[in-house]
């Protein structure tokens, strides 16, 4: 049984009237989650409010009010590789993720994700990510030390102010003559929801990607996103014919099946650059990892 050290907290919605009691909220919130799973947790004082206390089942419904749980799965996988610390000082930390580890508590992983593993290594339970990478990309990540500074770096990325840049493999290698492309479209929750694709309507991701090298049958490739959205690169990469090496997403979605420690990703952030909103100074951090060139 995996069982999170740090609570996480969902935040009742604006609803009309008859509100739904506690444990009928839950279980629509979280349908993988039975109403009886939610009714011994309720029981066993594993809900909170915001102060920390325990939740009764006559727990009232009150549109914006927060409460705090701890996610639980039955069999949590292990990653077997470990992240890295580049940088930490009293407003950010960053780090630097292994393939296969999710930045956040989702689905299967619980303890195994980059933020609970730094919380328990840093003993901070206040630390905070900035912004995210996929759990199949290795790479450069942000977190945020100190919540009194946590907007400032929040807003830094939410205008587009970091300048970042990943490295990709591809086994699809560009034909003579063109060797940089600028791409632009709009992307959307396709099917399943855990895949993106790319629909007609305003442009919402943008992307810069260059040729650095070939060898071989392979391609190394810079990619700069100048937007942020889920698998952006990826589906950019594929939407250019250059599929990136042991993607299982895209182009088409490959049958279900464990991790391949053997064969991740072949997608890396690399680099990040901006200016500190806090102290002023130029930052830029880069990646020690390589992929498999």
């Amino acid at each position: 049984m995996g069982i999170s050290r740090y609570p996480s907290t969902v935040t009742m919605p604006q609803a009309k009237p008859p509100y739904p009691s506690l444990l009928e909220f839950l279980s629509e919130r979280f349908p993988s989650v039975t109403a009886e799973t939610w009714a011994q947790r309720i029981t066993q004082g594993k809900v909170l409010d915001e102060a920390g206390h325990p939740l009764t089942p006559d727990f009232g419904y009150a549109p914006g009010r927060q409460i705090r749980y701890f996610r639980e799965v039955a069999a949590e996988p292990v990653i077997p590789f470990a992240e890295s610390i580049l940088y930490e000082d009293d407003e950010l930390l960053v780090a630097c993720k292994p393939h296969f580890l999710p930045v956040t508590p989702g689905g299967r992983y619980v303890n195994e994700c980059l933020l609970n593993r730094l919380r328990l290594k840093t003993n901070n339970g206040n630390l905070a990510p900035l912004h995210r990478i996929d759990r199949e990309t290795a790479g450069i990540v942000l977190f945020s030390v100190n919540p009194g500074s946590r907007d400032r770096y929040g807003e830094l990325f939410r205008r587009g102010g970091a300048e970042k840049s990943y490295e990709a493999l591809s086994r699809c290698v560009p034909p003579p003559g063109t060797t940089g492309w600028f791409v632009e479209n709009r992307i959307v929750q396709g099917e399943p929801w855990f895949r993106m694709s790319v629909a007609p309507g305003t442009v919402n991701a943008r992307s810069r990607i260059n040729l650095v090298a070939v060898r071989g049958e392979l391609a190394r490739f810079q990619l700069q996103p100048l937007t942020g959205k889920t698998h952006q690169l990826r589906l950019h990469m594929s939407g250019l014919g250059f599929r990136i090496a042991n993607d299982r997403l895209y182009p088409e979605l490959q049958p279900e099946s464990p991790d391949d420690f053997r064969n991740p990703l072949q997608l890396l952030a690399k680099m990040i650059r901006f200016q500190d909103p806090v102290t002023g100074t130029a930052r830029e951090f880069i990646s020690p990892r390589e992929l498999s060139w």
